[in-house]
């Protein structure tokens, strides 16, 4: 029976905070209720977007159950719960099952990266998917972890059953060309920037997670279509419209850029969690002229 991989584009959604730094659970629900009912494919809670790094045990656990509860199953949810350490990622992953995630999404451990080798990785993610009672998605960020799993350790690690996916954000085309190649057909390989996803479609990707699905989810799903229809000039043509946009809630903004563009287009973004600092006023505007100019400003 082939695995469940994932396909399609996915929003990593952005957790809510009030003006204290609390968890805003009311606004996430409301947030989630607009995806719910969105083009996207799948939604993921605790990505990177979601600051999954700046929240308690017990606050993951009320997002990812806030967030199944308002979903109620239109769309699969992606939890975010790799940590440190091999047996907390388990007894997160577990947990998150427990509330309804459909998928385990698991971030590769880096504090003590100059001792993990090749082994090491295999080990940790085999041990998690063993124990894990829903698939689970690799994820690889190597901008904020240091750490890029080489193609031989992904293709090993993809040979366990319970591995579906991987979600690789370092727009390298070779990479993603040779883990296209080199893993199962029935192992997703999804795009981490929407910079990249027309690049990694036409390489075999079957999809991918993408911070600005959170404010162009239409626009994101055009270049997939596009592509599936075969017609890479659309295709190309809405990859070249998305390419300002989406720096300007990455590389170029980042988080707080992302909300600032919730927040325009009357989705609840508000300010990250400090230490992370809101936009200044020039920065906002910079970020509406942006999405003005790529026609993202309304809530499509």
């Amino acid at each position: 029976m082939a695995r469940p991989y994932p396909v399609g584009v996915f929003a990593p959604v952005a957790t809510t905070f009030t003006s204290d730094g609390a968890l805003d659970l009311d606004r996430f629900r409301a947030n989630m209720e607009w995806y719910a009912t969105s083009s996207l494919d799948g939604i993921v809670i605790m990505g990177s977007n979601g600051e999954y790094v700046s929240l308690s045990p017990d606050e993951k656990l009320a997002l990812i159950e806030a967030g199944v509860k308002a979903v109620d199953g239109r769309k699969p949810i992606v939890a975010g719960t790799g940590v440190e350490s091999t047996r907390g990622t388990i007894e997160l992953t577990k947990a998150a099952a427990e509330l309804g995630a459909n998928y385990a999404l698991v971030v590769t451990p880096h504090y003590y990266k100059p001792r993990y080798d090749k082994a090491a990785y295999v080990r940790h993610f085999h041990a998690v998917a063993d124990a894990s009672p829903i698939p689970v998605i690799v994820y690889v960020m190597a901008a904020y972890t240091g750490v890029d799993l080489p193609v031989d350790t992904v293709v090993e690690i993809a040979q366990h059953p319970n591995i579906v996916g991987i979600k690789d954000s370092g727009g390298n085309a070779p990479k993603v060309a040779e883990m296209v190649a080199r893993t199962p057909e029935d192992f997703g390989v999804l795009a981490g920037s929407a910079n990249f996803l027309y690049p990694a479609l036409c390489l075999g990707a079957t999809g991918g997670i993408l911070a600005l699905a959170n404010v162009a989810p239409d626009a994101c799903q055009e270049i997939v279509q596009a592509f599936r229809a075969g017609d890479h000039e659309r295709a190309r043509a809405t990859q070249f419209r998305l390419l300002a946009p989406n720096a300007a809630v990455t590389t170029r903004f980042g988080i707080a850029g992302l909300k600032a563009a919730m927040d325009m287009i009357g989705l609840h973004g508000g300010d990250p969690r400090p230490p992370l600092l809101p936009l200044n006023d020039a920065e906002r505007a910079e970020v509406r002229r942006i999405m003005e100019e790529a026609g993202i400003l309304a809530r499509a």
